[in-house]
């Protein structure tokens, strides 16, 4: 016995312009029947959550799939599966498509030479599939745009789900973003993780989509954005606070990769904060707010000076 609930959709072109459209959403289980041998003209991400069963790759090897663990079906590859004819499976499953899945595949977060791929909890991806579900309603005026978003989400889900990915994230990355404002080399960076340079490239790659440069690129210059609109520092010191001894390179690279000067962007997005800006995140469940008339903050905390609900957290300029 199965049972079997799914939505199919046909956005317009364009939807298809959002970079990622929804074509479909599913969600089974029990002894489902086998699917394939056959060819899909898309993307279809399938998350077996319980249970177990198959899978065939082109190549006619056949591998046991034992939930939690998602299975990447790729447009123009063929491929069979199935559950377990004993136990059966949980299922859900998201078709999709669009241009921006080329950039995705290219970030690692899609993998087309991986099929199958353990999971370490499915939640995360089951839930947003779940708001896919419930976008599905007939008549939803909403519909391509809200499930257009959410295969992003699902991206990312998954992303984070992979079982060979720590619950806190690559240690290599995280060791990587702890010292990128040190006047190291890649090389450098490298031997500190006794690693040789190529080998740094090809775990950062993995982990991050990119090359160690541009990842730690990504992170100096995000912090000289908020040292340049909450904080007077000139900008030789801004580059040196991000690991630049040369001001004038800063600058260069900068205004390359930003598309305008250190000193243009500041003066668009200054915000200069007396007593700094807090590093604390806010709680998304009481995010800052005004306060109200009685001098007391409308999220339920103390009211700062200002006016403004208190955040904490030490200044962007400390």
């Amino acid at each position: 016995m199965y049972h079997t609930w799914m939505r199919y959709f046909t956005p317009s072109p364009v939807h298809h312009r959002l970079g990622l459209v929804c074509l479909g959403v599913g969600l089974q289980h029990g002894t489902l029947p086998a699917v394939g041998p056959r060819t899909l003209d898309h993307h279809v991400a399938l998350v077996i959550s319980s249970g177990s069963g198959w899978f065939r790759a082109p190549d006619g090897r056949r591998r046991t799939v034992t939930a939690p663990a998602l299975i990447w079906l790729s447009p123009g590859v063929p491929h069979h599966y199935g559950a377990d004819p004993e136990t059966g499976w949980d299922e859900c499953f998201v078709d999709f498509t669009g241009p921006a899945t080329t950039t995705y595949t290219e970030l690692g977060y899609i993998e087309p030479d991986r099929p199958v791929v353990p999971l370490a909890d499915p939640d995360g991806a089951r839930g947003v599939v779940g708001r896919i579900a419930r976008a599905a309603r007939r008549g939803n005026p909403l519909l391509e745009v809200e499930t257009s978003a959410a295969v992003h989400e699902l991206l990312v889900a998954l992303r984070r789900a992979r079982a060979d990915v720590a619950p806190d994230g690559d240690p290599v990355l995280q060791s990587l973003a702890r010292d990128a404002f040190k006047a190291l080399s890649v090389t450098e960076h490298a031997a500190r993780h006794g690693m040789t340079p190529a080998e740094l490239r090809t775990a950062v790659r993995r982990g991050a989509g990119c090359s160690p440069k541009d990842y730690l690129l990504g992170i100096r210059l995000g912090r000289a954005k908020e040292l340049l609109a909450a904080t007077e520092l000139p900008v030789a010191a801004v580059a040196r606070r991000v690991g630049y001894d040369d001001p004038a390179y800063f600058s260069r690279l900068f205004t390359r990769r930003v598309g305008t000067a250190p000193v243009r962007f500041r003066e668009q997005q200054g915000r200069a904060v007396p007593g700094g800006w807090s590093q604390q995140v806010p709680d998304p469940e009481r995010p800052p707010t005004l306060t109200s008339l009685d001098g007391t903050a409308a999220s339920g905390g103390p009211a700062a000076p200002g006016g403004t609900a208190a955040s904490g957290g030490a200044g962007a300029g400390t």
